[in-house]
């Protein structure tokens, strides 16, 4: 049941689409660029697109970044106290992110993930250079 407020907007609506009103906005005529957000489970789909709107990062992602750039960081350091600093700073970071993780911490670092997968294709790889 369509209420009064949403029957005067729908009759504006048309009557703007009537008189071309639309018609020389930007993108008229073309497909619309849709997020595919099909990884996103329904119900935060909503809250993630405020989120994005308001350039607004959740927690963990934040936290990845910041530790990624402390690698950074840690990777052109000279100075073994200053270094020794850094690392605790890492070390902290890494442990707050796995205390508000959901998942486990085995594959989330791409050169782990890697490391396991290569050694899980060595022995093929052998066998198929052998045969």
């Amino acid at each position: 049941m369509i209420t009064g407020f949403e029957k005067i907007v729908e009759e504006r609506i048309r009557k703007a689409q009537l008189l071309g009103e639309f018609d020389d906005l930007p993108g008229y005529g073309k497909p619309l660029a849709l997020e595919d957000d099909s990884c996103v489970p329904e119900d935060l789909r909503v809250a993630y697109k405020v989120l994005k709107n308001a350039d607004c990062l959740p927690p963990e992602i934040e936290l990845k970044k910041e530790i990624t750039r402390t690698e950074d960081l840690l990777e052109n350091m000279q100075d073994t106290a200053q270094k020794y600093r850094v690392v605790k700073k890492l070390n902290f970071l890494i442990m707050k992110l796995n205390t508000i993780r959901n998942s486990s911490v085995v594959y989330e670092m791409p050169q782990i993930y890697a490391e396991k997968v290569v050694e899980r294709l060595e022995p093929e790889e052998k066998a198929s250079r052998k045969g």
